[in-house]
């Protein structure tokens, strides 16, 4: 069933509002032809300015030396950015009836998270400065996105028998949480009462699955579904890579009108475009919608499991700005400190990837140990040519090619060991 037939329910044309409210009774886990909606890419919309903007301030406390401190508020922002993303995207796989009520409420929930977009200059700010954290405008932007869910989750008690226990339960688990980023947010604690609270509050939150609905398979979510929504997304970070280009590249341009090109300008655009493109490559080589079909216990580790590879795609984008700085003069970093801002998340990224598609398929394969070796080597080398004062646009020219080696592996060979896999799932479940 289409979701135009999904919305309009029984009811005959001309007895109520085009999107007249439809009972929240849980969606089709098997329906074909579901794809992201309209709804769904105006929503992720707005995580390009909380992702862009995470990125952005990484970048400048990495280039002032201040990287301990910038990779710590990276790592919360992006934490809270894939959580609240999380949230509203398995829940619209599993309930999502596009009538009015559910547009008005995922509306509410756009507002707050442009409000915590607003909020994540300050909390970096905080971090830098190390006397306190400032999560309150963060905190207010959760709140507002938060009463709407909790608003989604009764309708789906009030509406559907099947789901009322599930439904209750995160909305009581999702209020206790927030209650505690409320008190985390607006008392200040002292550090050695925050970081344990901040750990417990994010474990709770990477519980809300399991204390409510068991994991990941408590709600109908739709497994190609979840996993077209999970690729753009990805899609959305690495648009961050395409960002940090250009902000690496403009003043290197020269001129009032950036008509010089020198050879530093044209090395970034070229290692920043390639090394989006071969991530791409990458992740879109894994058809995670069939493996989820057929491992859905695995959904909760899919979900989650891609909250570091997320931030090790944003977090790329971020490092690419790092060196277009260090080449414009404006970084305290050496060499070897520019090189290894790109080329440890852009490690981590093809890590997680291999990781979750191990976990996911219960297989290993020996070849993916070449291909990971041949990585590392990549990356090595060019951090190695860093420290031998090769210029970084060079060095940035030889990390563009870590990901291709895991491209050319699964071109060549990879491809084969996954279709045998593939198979050897199917074969279990028939």
């Amino acid at each position: 069933m289409s979701d135009s037939e999904h919305t309009a329910g029984d009811a005959g044309p001309g007895t109520g509002p085009a999107h007249r409210l439809v009972p929240m009774a849980g969606r089709d886990p098997d329906e074909r032809g579901r794809t992201a909606t309209p709804l769904e890419l105006l929503f992720d919309l707005t995580f390009v300015v909380a992702v862009g903007s995470a990125a952005h301030h990484l970048a400048e406390l990495v280039a002032e030396d201040h990287a301990a401190q910038g990779v710590a508020a990276f790592t919360l922002a992006m934490f809270a950015i894939s959580v609240a993303w999380i949230n509203f995207s398995w829940f619209a796989s599993a309930f999502g009836t596009d009538d009015w009520l559910h547009r008005a409420l995922t509306m509410v929930q756009m507002i707050g998270v442009v409000v915590f977009s607003l909020g994540l200059p300050s909390m970096f700010h905080s971090v830098e400065e190390g006397d306190r954290l400032d999560l309150r405008i963060i905190v207010i932007g959760y709140v507002v996105m938060r009463v709407a869910m909790v608003a989604q989750w009764w309708r789906v008690a009030r509406g559907s028998p099947s789901f009322r226990d599930v439904g209750r339960a995160n909305i009581r688990w999702t209020v206790l949480a927030q209650l505690g980023w409320v008190a985390v947010g607006f008392t200040y604690p002292p550090l050695a009462v925050l970081v344990p609270a901040v750990v417990v509050l994010g474990a709770l939150e990477l519980l809300l699955p399991v204390f409510t609905q068991g994991e990941a398979g408590g709600t109908p979510w739709h497994p190609h579904h979840v996993a077209e929504r999970y690729s753009l997304f990805a899609i959305i970070t690495l648009g961050e890579g395409l960002v940090g280009t250009v902000a690496s590249s403009g003043d290197l341009l020269g001129g009032a009108v950036g008509t010089h090109w020198s050879g530093d300008a044209i090395a970034v655009v070229v290692a920043g475009t390639g090394l989006t493109f071969g991530m791409w490559w990458t992740y879109f080589a894994t058809p995670f919608g069939d493996v989820l079909v057929h491992r859905r216990r695995r959904g909760y580790l899919f979900g989650y499991g891609h909250i570091p590879l997320f931030a090790a795609i944003a977090a790329s984008g971020a490092g690419l700005h790092v060196a277009g700085l260090h080449l414009e003069h404006h970084s305290e970093l050496g060499p070897v400190g520019v090189v290894l801002s790109l080329a440890l998340p852009v490690g981590l990224f093809l890590l997680a990837v291999y990781l979750l598609h191990t976990l996911l398929l219960s297989a290993g394969d020996r070849f993916h140990l070449l291909l990971i070796a041949g990585t590392l080597a990549v990356l090595g080398l060019a951090t190695g040519m860093a420290a031998a004062r090769v210029p970084v646009a060079v060095c940035l020219l030889v990390v563009m090619l870590a990901p291709f080696v895991t491209v050319v592996g699964y071109e060549t060979v990879g491809h084969r060991h996954q279709r045998r896999m593939l198979a050897a799932l199917a074969a279990r479940d028939a």
